[in-house]
């Protein structure tokens, strides 16, 4: 055994090393080339993604994060970060064998009576296995890979780097905040116990909901680094991409409540809405929630400021939007400052404050969509600002993307409008949303 961790350490030391090398590379050369010439080339971006591609671990996941988030990255670099895929080489069935005992001991084959050693998905912290309990139910098997904590630290400090650099060469955006932010949620995702907790909030909060399905958690079956969950059977959502309007708009609806429920009633979001963490089952009934790794837990006075924001634009009351960013941590805003807050602000509004049946992105070409508005607050931040963006402020607006862009592939026709008048309610309070929250945390054992 202890050849064993030796050989694993000797992996790990390789692996940070070839990552600084490679991501330090693709930094100098980016500063060289923004001190000589003045910009980035696209072959920096290639060669940054190439750095990250290979790799089964936290910055992978990390960089396809903060290619979500506008701005954060140089467009050549968002390009292609993006094409970053999160299905990596999977463990080997040996392998498994032998991270399923160091979880659930020697006799961990005797808790199943079936058990596939060949992963039906490979991610960048972990992979599923399909497997059948004593009783027959269909289950699946998340198993974290070996050493992620050590790579997590690792991989934070690369992000840490990339973040420095970007605030030096492009000072638009103070990002310090945002990898506090970025670097918290990530360990938080190393904890599989505090994911089964999750599931089971979820299932708490969305129990009267039938077209949402939440699966349950098997806690004999899990560990800190194991998650067993009921398998949801179900299609790619990308699968329905062809079907009618009227089944496309029942799953993009069901999408909005399940994500705009938990928060407008408790401050919590699914922080991660990309395609891969949902399936629809039936034909078109509903969706499963597959994943839980990435919950943001609000204060109740979050949500004041997203419902003072919307108010506030909706009615073209300035104090209102000045109280709503506020209330989110933006400090020392000035008036031309917040003029440039709101056209983002507008542009992740727009639908919710249009009171008709639309797209998500309007007549807007989808590959163009929210382009222009990133690239007209990039220039203006970069005249007036810089802006230091608050950490609660990072997942809310990468979740929102995320879902704008499921309802993009969908092509979903909905009146955004009221279906969030109704997920708010008539009677808005603050206090209310604090008191839900604290029950429904206390159900499923977490605290905020």
């Amino acid at each position: 055994m202890r050849d064993e961790e030796a050989n694993r350490f000797s992996a790990r030391a390789a692996r940070y090393a070839r990552v600084g090398t490679n991501v330090g590379g693709v930094a100098a050369r980016m500063a060289m080339e923004r001190v000589v010439a003045g910009n980035v080339t696209g072959a920096h971006a290639v060669g940054l993604a190439r750095a990250l591609g290979g790799l089964k671990g936290p910055l992978m996941k990390v960089a396809q994060l903060m290619a979500t988030i506008p701005d954060v990255l140089p467009p050549e670099y968002a390009a292609e970060l993006q094409k970053l895929q999160s299905d990596a080489p999977p463990m080997g069935a040996a392998f498994v064998k032998r991270r399923m005992q160091a979880e659930l001991g020697p006799d961990w084959r005797a808790h199943f009576s079936e058990f596939d050693l060949h992963p039906a998905a490979a991610a960048s912290l972990g992979q599923v296995h399909r497997a059948t309990s004593l009783d027959g139910k269909a289950l699946a098997v998340k198993l974290q890979y070996p050493d992620m904590a050590s790579a997590v630290e690792a991989d934070l400090s690369q992000l840490d780097m990339l973040f420095a650099l970007h605030r030096r060469f492009d000072p638009a955006i103070d990002t310090r905040d945002m990898a506090v932010e970025i670097g918290a949620r990530v360990r938080e995702e190393l904890d599989y116990r505090r994911e089964a907790k999750h599931a089971a909030l979820y299932a708490h909060i969305l129990r009267d909901r039938s077209e949402i399905r939440v699966p349950g958690v098997w806690h004999d079956l899990s560990t800190g680094r194991l998650l067993t969950m009921d398998w949801l059977q179900g299609e790619k959502l990308l699968s329905f991409k062809g079907a009618d309007q009227d089944t496309r708009n029942r799953i993009a609806t069901a999408m909005f409540r399940a994500w705009w429920q938990p928060f407008s009633q408790l401050a919590i979001i699914h922080g991660d809405p990309h395609l891969g963490n949902y399936t629809v089952f039936g034909d078109g009934e509903g969706i499963n929630l597959l994943d839980y790794g990435c919950v943001r837990i609000f204060p109740a006075s979050f949500v004041g400021g997203v419902v003072d924001l919307y108010q506030g634009l909706l009615r073209n009351d300035e104090a209102q939007v000045v109280h709503a960013y506020e209330t989110w941590g933006f400090k020392n805003l000035r008036r031309d400052l917040i003029d440039v807050l709101n056209i983002w602000a507008r542009f992740i509004y727009g639908p919710l404050l249009d009171d008709r049946v639309r797209t998500i992105a309007d007549g807007v070409e989808p590959a163009q969509y929210g382009r222009r508005e990133a690239f007209t607050v990039h220039k203006a931040l970069k005249e007036k600002g810089p802006v230091k963006v608050p950490r609660e402020f990072v997942f809310m607006d990468r979740a929102a993307i995320g879902l704008g862009g499921v309802f993009l592939h969908l092509d979903a026709k909905l009146n955004f409008h009221r279906l969030f008048e109704e997920a708010m309610g008539e009677h808005f309070s603050t206090r209310a949303i604090a008191e839900r929250q604290a029950a429904a945390l206390a159900h499923a054992g977490l605290t905020p």
